[in-house]
């Protein structure tokens, strides 16, 4: 099981779109026409072999056009998962007596979406590609359009009230054990890392780090400073989201 994208969400996604670019080091990204029966509008990047992608509702009521109105703007959204054995994934799922609210089944892919209601704080996809090392939500040829100043996903923070609640959902779903390592509930997966942190900001449960390893530290400082983006320790927020930059090494 790996960590494989992390979607936010946007009231516009231009403006979102033009500062990761700049501050990720990204050159080019992919409009999944397939989000539209979500009634979104999207961009998917490719983080080496990881992904970023931000939605944006383009109709009233959906999901996503739900989630900032309750959490009070832009923010995280969606964790997705490469799984090895979906059908496996998908008992253990129907054991834990979670719903499914999507599902697809097609010769290049099977995934399911979880009820955020269900594993608690997002939705989260477990997704089997074929052959297992293409990505067809980023498109054809994505692996040309890869960032320069990162170089992957390498985790993902989800806060909740009651983070230990929450760890457990998703341990219990991902089939994987957390511990505690300080203040942090960390869930290690084959690639990458999920952390459930308590919620102190007053937007309630959801998405709201994600971690990237750097490879040109300078030129996400000066395109931060650029997009006069202030910096927390080692942190900016991007779309209502926290980016961490871990050092290679």
């Amino acid at each position: 099981m790996k960590l494989k994208q992390v979607a936010m969400v946007a009231g516009e996604l231009a403006p979102v779109r033009e500062q990761i670019f700049d501050i990720l080091g990204v050159q080019a990204d992919y409009d999944d026409p397939g989000v539209g029966e979500f009634g979104l509008c999207n961009s998917v990047m490719a983080i080496g072999e990881t992904f970023l992608e931000i939605v944006c509702p383009k109709e009233e009521g959906t999901t996503a056009a739900r989630l900032l109105e309750r959490r009070g703007g832009d923010g995280g959204y969606m964790v997705i998962a490469l799984a090895d054995d979906i059908k496996g994934v998908s008992r253990r799922i129907e054991n834990l007596q979670m719903r499914k609210i999507w599902e697809v089944d097609r010769e290049e892919v099977s995934a399911f979406h979880v009820h955020p209601k269900d594993i608690g704080a997002a939705i989260v996809s477990f997704d089997e590609m074929r052959p297992s090392d293409e990505w067809l939500w980023a498109g054809p040829g994505w692996r040309d359009r890869k960032s320069s100043h990162v170089g992957e996903i390498t985790a993902v923070d989800v806060q909740a009230d009651d983070p230990e609640a929450i760890a457990t959902k998703w341990a219990g779903a991902f089939g994987r054990n957390f511990h505690l390592e300080g203040d942090v509930l960390r869930m290690p997966l084959d690639d990458g890392e999920i952390r459930f942190i308590e919620a102190t900001d007053g937007r309630g449960d959801g998405v709201a780090a994600v971690e990237f390893s750097v490879t040109d530290r300078s030129a996400i400082m000066t395109a931060a400073e650029n997009h006069q983006l202030n910096w927390a320790g080692n942190e900016i927020t991007v779309c209502g989201t926290r980016f961490r930059f871990r050092d290679l090494g």
